[in-house]
């Protein structure tokens, strides 16, 4: 950052601590607002300094919040514009900020997600608004399925126990409206898809009428034969039959090589590719209480018999089923844990009042770096291909430019850089916007100060490194950690679904996802 007083220019922070530095410790929070249940998870992660970025050394839960039944207004309409109750969660979310003796402004990072079906209520933009305002200074707003089922690979210890076990690990994720399966193998996850499979895809009053009733129920009801309608009791044969054909759909996606085209209709991602069957199944999700026999209660769904219907089929089918470090809660606690992560503290912002900054789209451009002489017009040419080819080249918002730098940063390879990434965002920055670089090596903060100091750019910059970034991620850059100069990423995957369609797919264009953020 840059003292106009003294003139001289710093690296991050003038606050930084080096005796502090090379740890970091945050306190996270993981928001779950799920199509069955809602709850919070608040965790202490540990960072430690390795080389140039810091990782995750230690993560503790530190208070699990009470479970609460997702409150919907409009209970009496089975359609998809059955809103959430957005009060009554307010009130929960206060309630549990409360008993778990913490403060929303000490909260550092953290992610708040709409998963399931409850991602596809028409107030669902407006629900993640309320709340991301609410739960504290730096929580972001995610959902979607592909986050979900990486959340619930995580936070369920699937990717940690392929580790330990040299064992390939199959997640399957029950919950209210969709069922998230992961494969992981060495700690990574190889493999996911999500399928319109859950508990409350039929739910009942007390009296056993059916009080609500999603897309995929009447599929399944249709497909049986079974007349559904609200405020009716089911045949009970009928039903046992629906649930059946549920866990059978379900376990064809997690064996199959080829899907047969009804079930291919119910994924919400691309097909697993089933190259050999897991050594081990865990379960996780809210439908993993009845599988594990931790919940014998009835909620008015299908969750206890959905829970064996699937349980004898996995069972039948051969791998060894285990249990998971966290059930109900991994997807919350993936959300608290696995979300974040922390930038090298070599890097400049200028003014600090701009961050922090959230859903800002990333591009990865194809840029010829490895040349002891860069091009600039090269370099510009490459950033205004990706950003044509996710249709952000218009400026009407701000994006993050990710770059891997190649060894040798001499002024004039560092000068020839900085003129072709300005020229190829001129149309963003003729509009005011910030000038956002992320690199993955060691020199985000002289990438910076030349691009003010040098070249004059009037914008706001920011430019970090340690962070490794991928197309179609959107991240969030959090306010700076006054000890070590760093600031927190949380990177994201795509919201919030146009359409409540049995069977949507993720993989809009960037410009329509970002329309959504």
């Amino acid at each position: 950052m840059s003292d106009e007083a003294g003139g001289r220019v710093f690296f991050s922070n003038v606050r930084r601590s080096m005796e502090e530095e090379d740890e970091i410790i945050l306190l996270s929070v993981g928001v779950d607002i799920g199509s069955s249940t809602s709850h919070l998870v608040f965790s202490r992660l540990v960072l430690e300094r390795l080389d140039n970025r810091y990782i995750v050394s230690e993560r503790t839960v530190v208070f699990e919040s009470e479970v609460l039944l997702t409150p919907y207004l409009d209970t009496d309409s089975d359609t998809a514009d059955m809103r959430i109750d957005a009060e009554a969660l307010g009130a929960f979310i206060e309630r549990q900020y409360a008993q778990a003796g913490i403060r929303p402004a000490s909260i550092d990072t953290g992610a708040l997600i709409l998963t399931g079906v409850a991602v596809r209520r028409s107030n669902a933009r407006a629900i993640g608004d309320l709340f991301a305002a609410q739960a504290g200074k730096f929580v972001s707003v995610s959902a979607g399925d592909a986050l979900e089922t990486s959340l619930a690979a995580f936070g369920s210890g699937a990717a940690a126990r392929s580790i330990r076990e040299n064992a390939r690990i199959m997640n399957i994720d029950i919950g209210g409206g969709t069922s998230k399966i992961s494969v992981c193998e060495a700690g990574e996850l190889v493999d996911l898809t999500a399928v319109d499979v859950g508990a409350r895809i039929v739910a009942f009053d007390a009296d056993g009428r059916v009080a609500r009733l999603e897309a995929a129920g009447r599929r399944f009801a249709d497909e049986v034969g079974l007349k559904l309608e609200l405020g009716q009791v089911p045949d009970p044969a009928g039903l046992s039959s629906m649930v059946e054909r549920m866990a059978a759909c379900l376990l064809q996606v997690v064996q199959a090589s080829t899907l047969t085209p009804a079930v291919a209709q119910l994924l919400r991602l691309d097909p697993l590719r089933n190259v050999r069957m897991p050594d081990v199944v865990t379960f996780s999700g809210g439908v993993s209480e009845y599988i594990y026999g931790l919940q014998t209660r009835s909620f008015g769904d299908l969750g206890a018999q959905l829970a064996q219907a699937i349980l004898k089929r996995v069972t039948a089918w051969g791998p060894r089923i285990a249990s998971p470090e966290q059930g109900i809660r991994a997807t919350v606690v993936g959300a608290s844990q696995y979300t974040i992560q922390v930038s090298g503290s070599t890097i400049y912002i200028a003014p600090q009042s701009i961050l922090p900054l959230k859903n800002i789209a990333v591009i990865t451009p194809e840029l010829p770096l490895a040349a002891e002489v860069l091009d600039s017009a090269a370099i510009a040419e490459g950033v205004r291909t990706a950003l044509k080819r996710f249709d952000l080249q218009h400026g009407a918002q701000a994006v993050a430019l990710c770059y891997r730098w190649h060894p040798s940063a001499t002024f004039a390879r560092m000068d020839a850089f900085c003129r072709g990434i300005i020229d190829g965002m001129s149309v963003l920055l003729e509009r005011g916007l910030p000038l956002i670089l992320v690199g993955d090596g060691d020199i985000g903060g002289l990438i910076g100060i030349h691009c003010e100091q040098e070249l004059k750019l009037a914008n706001p910059v920011v430019s970090i490194d340690g962070i490794t970034l991928k197309a179609f991620d959107f991240i969030d850059i959090g306010a700076m950690l006054e000890t070590s100069g760093a600031v927190p990423v949380v990177i994201k995957s795509l919201v919030f679904p146009t359409s409540s369609a049995v069977g949507l797919r993720e993989g809009k264009t960037m410009a329509a996802m970002a329309s959504q953020t």
